[in-house]
């Protein structure tokens, strides 16, 4: 994982997480049927950690440039606080998510891979990119996981929040303990 020297400070301000879908929870690839469904991949870590962020008191939220039925699934599925497709420009969704939380962008992280993603980016308080983001996303991250898209890149950088906020060694130890851990979703 790459980290700019004030990763960890503005990790710990973040009160609401935004994904980008493809190439950030997915691997980027679009399987299509022959009626025109499309499938995509999730990763089941990632959905846990969703899932332990949001135990954490964080919020979540997807904004993605296409729409898909598989994304509102999996959102659902996630109990994600919202869900934004078809937004070929992000800033209005982005926009409405800071007004209906009441948060100010330093308090939002925002996770992209590729060119869509830049105007929430340099707005937001924590940037965070997967390894296989192109290069001017990597550049503008405050940190870029050491994994790619689809493949645990969001779990990482959700770990690197929640133990910058402290609140990761807490999730270990009611693990250990064998809690009911009801309604987590992977």
């Amino acid at each position: 994982m790459q980290l700019q020297q004030d990763a960890v400070e503005r990790a710990r301000k973040v009160r609401l997480i935004i994904f980008d879908v493809d190439g950030v929870l997915t691997d980027g690839q679009l399987h299509i049927g022959p009626e025109g469904e499309c499938f995509k991949s999730f990763n089941c870590q990632d959905g846990l950690g969703i899932s332990l962020a949001k135990k954490c008191g964080l919020k979540t939220a997807i904004i993605t440039g296409r729409e898909s039925a598989m994304v509102a699934v999996r959102a659902a599925e996630l109990k994600m606080d919202a869900l934004y497709q078809g937004q070929k420009n992000k800033m209005a969704a982005f926009q409405a998510l800071c007004r209906e939380h009441q948060l100010q962008p330093a308090e939002i992280a925002y996770l992209g891979d590729d060119l869509i993603d830049l105007p929430i980016m340099t707005r937001v308080g924590f940037a965070a990119a997967v390894n296989n983001a192109v290069a001017e996303v990597k550049a503008i991250a405050h940190v870029v996981s050491g994994r790619t898209g689809g493949d645990g890149a969001v779990r990482e950088i959700l770990e690197f929040i929640m133990k910058s906020q402290g609140s990761w060694d807490k999730i270990i130890q009611e693990y250990i303990a064998m809690p009911a851990w009801e309604n987590i979703e992977q």
